[in-house]
């Protein structure tokens, strides 16, 4: 019997609510397909601040590490919106000892993938043939979207030194350092070109060239990497024309690489495409660890409701079997669970409107798409 170690990080917000329903896929595909599946949690974000006064404790850390793959909610709420910007006005000389005092759940996140080296950010947006009238765009504009994108997720501004708030001739001055080196680029580009070559062999940059040296330190490495892969069309876009051809024609697109900033604007607006941030999953891969989340945040102001959609966790774990674990057919069937579904009208709150013949809740959606990996 094949034995997989998951670490559940259900984190805040809708983040518990939607991984809970992911526990019941798990269960099923246990089931179904004679796997043995073992989990164990941990705290992570809002919720192990308050009970460990640390937003990723040592103890969920080595916990990750020892795991086959991490399932992560989502982070963050206003209860702990109080904690963030406290460190400028802190008189003390590190600021970075400092941070544990002023630890903001997004910390515990970014740390996360810090720690693990998962640079490679891959986020698929796909039409469900069902939802096609969920987007906001015209049916023959979306219709057969399959596009992905490549998003390096430890460097750039996010991560960049210096940064700060501090005070330059009497007045508050906010700085990030979008940095990024030559081996950075290297490691996300080949694993895009990868990518492209089990695709339709497209691969588009988008970056700020014109503006940013950063962004043609891109260009060049990327370009230079390209003579490996001759298969391979490479092209270019700047991030601000990317983000017209994204509305204008987004079936253009099969593989976008960009660095950490423009994929995590890029990927929040393609989710439009297709209706609702609740359907898109993501998996952050490194070369030893993987972890694998929807991009959707916390949602405070609908937690504990139960009308989060959890499609897009139970996605997530669908790339966590096609990716981290080769279960092609057990990716399949997760994705084919919740595409029936679609097709019989249930639908969840963020898509009642949309050829609903029923609109369920959080629980019993996840009791539905968990029956039907049975049933199938």
């Amino acid at each position: 019997m094949r034995t997989y170690n998951i670490a559940i990080l259900k984190g805040d917000g809708i983040g518990v609510e939607v991984s809970n329903q992911s526990l019941k896929v798990l269960d099923s595909i246990s089931k179904k397909f004679n796997i043995d599946i073992q989990t164990q949690e941990y705290l992570v974000g809002g919720a192990a601040l308050d009970e460990c006064n640390s937003a990723l404790p040592d103890s969920t850390l080595n916990g990750c590490k020892a795991a086959d793959a991490v399932l992560f909610g989502a982070v963050g709420g206003p209860k702990w919106d109080k904690q963030i910007g406290g460190i400028s006005n802190l008189n003390v000389k590190d600021k970075d000892s400092a941070l544990s005092a002023y630890d903001t759940p997004e910390s515990g996140l970014l740390g996360l993938r810090k720690s693990l080296q998962v640079y490679a950010n891959i986020r698929p947006v796909f039409v469900f043939e069902s939802l096609i009238e969920a987007s906001t765009l015209k049916p023959n504009v979306i219709k057969d979207v399959d596009l992905v994108v490549v998003r390096e997720l430890i460097g750039g501004a996010y991560f960049g030194k210096p940064s700060g708030i501090e005070v330059r001739n009497g007045e508050r001055v906010g700085f990030n350092n979008m940095i990024y080196s030559e081996s950075e680029i290297a490691r996300i580009a080949h694993y895009a070109f990868k990518l492209s070559q089990k695709r339709r062999k497209k691969l588009c940059l988008v970056d700020k060239a014109n503006v940013l040296d950063v962004s043609k330190l891109w260009r060049q490495v990327v370009t230079e990497i390209a003579s490996q892969y001759t298969d391979v069309e490479l092209s270019y876009q700047y991030v601000d024309n990317t983000s017209m051809q994204l509305i204008r024609n987004p079936r253009d697109f099969d593989v976008i690489l960009t660095e950490n900033i423009f994929g995590d604007i890029l990927s929040d607006e393609a989710s439009q495409l297709i209706g609702s941030i609740g359907l898109l999953p993501s998996a952050s891969i490194g070369d030893s660890y993987a972890l694998y989340e929807p991009i959707h945040g916390s949602a405070p102001d609908i937690a504990g409701k139960d009308i989060a959609n959890p499609m897009a966790c139970i996605l997530s774990v669908a790339m966590m079997f096609e990716i981290s674990f080769h279960e092609i057919e057990i990716a399949k069937s997760i994705r084919d669970s919740i595409d029936n579904m679609l097709n019989h009208g249930i639908r969840s709150r963020d898509l009642a409107i949309f050829g609903a013949t029923k609109v369920i809740g959080c629980e019993e959606m996840g009791d539905l798409i968990a029956k039907m990996i049975l049933e199938q």
